[in-house]
């Protein structure tokens, strides 16, 4: 019998990672595939991307607004509360197999624990990673207690999830999705991204992406001015901005970009969202990422290219050589920037080892679901000779 799969996206960071998973559902004779959007998507503030979702020819099975105007800490666990009653009712309605979440983001919370109670099993991406500088490091382990099956993206982490108490035949290195994405999307010329966004770039550019820092001292205002501050430092560098994610002191960000590119007309542009191909072809022709975002980390080197990592918002995520990690004052990022764009760490990128891996991500993750049977209660899984009183 065809099981059905709903895959939950709230974020346009989070669809570019899941689309290769997505496309194989939909695909797949084994399935019914459903998609629950939410989050930014459905923001005009952050480019109503669930237009390209429907643009990829993917239909969308129910839209949960959730986002209120405020970015305070008290708004968005608001916009969680609401998010919990549309996830409830979008899923009593759906009543999906298997609920497919990815990552730490708090919307994602909100339906992981809708699901939760309703008995729907889940199966989570990217469990096992730490992100200090975030309260998303906190939501990732939480999601993964509340999840049956956990894909994770190397072995280091998958050894965290089973510490957290999962069963280790629950857990599955799989390698980073979004490393799928790099293999196999196409790429678009940087003409196209200009005439698309009536951009005027041209090599070398910078492409930067910081968002707040959400569970560290660390003002993400003063942090992010210190960038702006470092790359007028590089006059002959063009710089394409992409929004930072609907965080709480996330509009702050979004103000300090648009006056930026005010005063930078004709030098520096932003965008509310790239798209996932879009993205991938800018960053292959871009001199360097700078910021704070996971793609950083994660994709970017898979790409050829350096990355300068500001702050501690990704801190304790593993990461590849060719990813520089600098502190917050503009000197810090000011130099990082000039260390990237060195021959030796140009030649670094090129050839960096990515510790994610790059297979067939999508394809492993419905083969597991395809073999899964009834699944019944969760059992704590306790690591042998700990918590039990051994010695």
């Amino acid at each position: 019998m065809m099981r059905k799969v709903a895959v939950f996206t709230g974020t346009r960071a989070e669809y570019g990672l899941l689309y290769p998973l997505i496309a194989r559902l939909k695909a797949s004779p084994d399935f019914e595939l459903q998609l629950i959007v939410s989050g930014t998507h459905l923001s005009p503030r952050f480019g109503e991307t669930w237009r390209a979702i429907e643009q990829d020819g993917f239909a969308i099975d129910a839209k949960v607004e959730m986002l209120l105007a405020s970015d305070t800490a008290c708004g968005v666990a608001k916009s969680m509360g609401l998010g919990t009653l549309g996830f409830a009712d979008a899923l009593d309605r759906l009543r999906p197999d298997y609920l497919v979440v990815l990552g730490d983001r708090y919307e994602a919370l909100a339906v992981a624990q809708a699901a939760a109670v309703m008995r729907i099993p889940i199966a989570h991406l990217h469990g096992g990673e730490v992100t200090e500088g975030a309260y998303d490091d906190s939501i990732r382990h939480a999601i993964t207690k509340l999840s049956h099956f956990h894909f994770v993206a190397c072995e280091q982490y998958r050894q965290r999830v089973i510490q957290l108490g999962e069963q280790p035949d629950s857990v599955w290195n799989v390698g980073a999705l979004g490393l799928e994405n790099i293999r196999n999307a196409p790429r678009v010329p940087l003409e196209r991204i200009n005439e698309d966004f009536g951009l005027k770039l041209s090599s070398p550019f910078f492409l930067v992406t910081y968002h707040p820092v959400t569970a560290a001292d660390e003002s993400p205002s003063e942090t992010f001015h210190n960038v702006l501050t470092a790359l007028d430092a590089f006059p002959e560098h063009q710089v394409l901005f992409t929004y930072p994610n609907s965080d709480n002191g996330g509009d702050q960000i979004i103000q300090m970009i648009e006056q930026h590119v005010a005063k930078r007309s004709g030098v520096a542009w932003a965008v509310a969202s790239l798209g996932m191909t879009r993205y991938l072809s800018a960053v292959e022709a871009s001199a360097c990422v700078i910021g704070n975002s996971s793609s950083g980390i994660i994709e970017v080197p898979s790409l050829g290219v350096p990355a300068v990592n500001v702050g501690v918002r990704q801190k304790g995520r593993l990461s590849a050589e060719s990813v520089i990690h600098v502190g917050t004052s503009a000197t810090d990022i000011r130099s990082g920037i000039e260390q990237a764009l060195t021959e030796e760490a140009i030649v670094l990128a090129q050839s960096a080892c990515n510790p994610y891996g790059g297979g067939a991500t999508s394809e492993r993750i419905v083969d597991v679901l395809l073999s899964a049977g009834r699944l019944g209660a969760k059992v704590f899984y306790d690591i042998p000779g700990a918590g039990t009183g051994a010695h």
